[in-house]
């Protein structure tokens, strides 16, 4: 059974390239083995993350992410059994949302900043989808 789960978080401690770089790295190195597909965004000291797969991988991994030292306020926004994959072929993509214009953020949330905490889950799920739709997700796939 596949699920999507979707959850945000803020960081412990700064947010650095090479902060996001080891995340970014854990996951691709182990996401696969475990058939586990994504997308991480951040902007500021927030994190939104989507993650899809088999309903205990997922689970286990949020469970981990809960754990985490690295990760602070961690909420469920969204989870819902899937029939298909809207990343099935991202190990994990990535959105820096600093870079993102303004006016996206605007349409789906009261101020033009990440605040998924303040977001019904499917209005964030909805950003996404933007996201993907503009093209604003980058390193989607990696090499395996």
């Amino acid at each position: 059974m596949l699920v999507r789960l979707l959850y945000a978080s803020r960081a412990a401690h700064a947010i650095t390239p090479e902060f996001i770089d080891a995340i970014l790295v854990r996951s691709r190195e182990h996401n696969p083995n475990l058939g586990i597909t994504g997308v991480l965004c951040w902007g500021g000291d927030i994190f939104m993350q989507v993650l899809e797969g088999g309903r205990g991988a997922v689970n286990a991994l949020y469970n981990e992410i809960v754990h985490d030292e690295r990760h602070r306020d961690v909420v469920l926004l969204h989870y819902e059994e899937i029939s298909e994959r809207r990343f099935a072929n991202w190990t994990m993509g990535q959105v820096n949302l600093v870079k993102i214009n303004p006016s996206l953020l605007l349409k789906h949330s009261e101020r033009p900043t990440l605040d998924p905490y303040n977001m019904p889950g499917p209005a964030s799920m909805a950003l996404l989808d933007e996201l993907i739709a503009t093209a604003s997700i980058v390193n989607r796939t990696c090499g395996n």
